[in-house]
């Protein structure tokens, strides 16, 4: 048996169910189904017994249980544009960002304060970053420098071995 990851975006996840809804009411087989919609035949059976008991309806997406979010789409929006104009145009020294300069932007741009933890899955969940470390170069390193013994020392030191 194979696995197959549920599509990313919830809305493609519940066309195809609502597709398979319309399938069940043509009278196609569970098997005929999955190869169209390109699901397993488990998910199929699963879809069935849910429209049996409440139709198509039974298979659209509910709202999300749970606390709801500190920030809505409008403010996660406003953040991302002022993440995306780095680090020192909000007066920090380096054009890094870490989880604590991240929150105070945060709370400056929406008012909304948020924990370390929090800030994290706003930044890898909503807004689909992931973390990047700066390359560490030296502070003395000489870019014409390197490029000379590139072009002239390294030719060199190769055609004598």
């Amino acid at each position: 048996m194979s696995f197959k990851p549920s599509p990313v975006v919830p809305q493609l996840a519940e066309a195809r169910r609502v597709r398979a809804a319309e399938l069940f009411d043509q009278g196609r087989s569970g098997a005929e189904i999955a190869r169209m919609l390109d699901v397993s035949e488990e998910s199929v059976r699963r879809w069935r017994r849910v429209w049996e008991k409440g139709g198509a309806d039974g298979l659209r997406r509910r709202p999300a249980s749970g606390r709801p979010p500190k920030l809505d789409d409008a403010q996660v929006e406003r953040v991302r544009a002022a993440l995306e104009q780095g680090a020192q145009a909000h007066g920090f020294e380096a054009d890094l960002w870490t989880l604590e300069r991240v929150g105070l932007v945060v709370e400056r741009v929406t008012g909304v304060t948020l924990s370390r933890a929090s800030v994290w899955r706003l930044l890898t969940g909503r807004l689909g970053w992931s973390l990047q470390r700066p390359e560490r170069r030296a502070v003395e390193r000489d870019e014409s420098e390197i490029a000379r013994w590139i072009a002239h020392e390294w030719p060199r030191i190769k055609k004598g071995s």
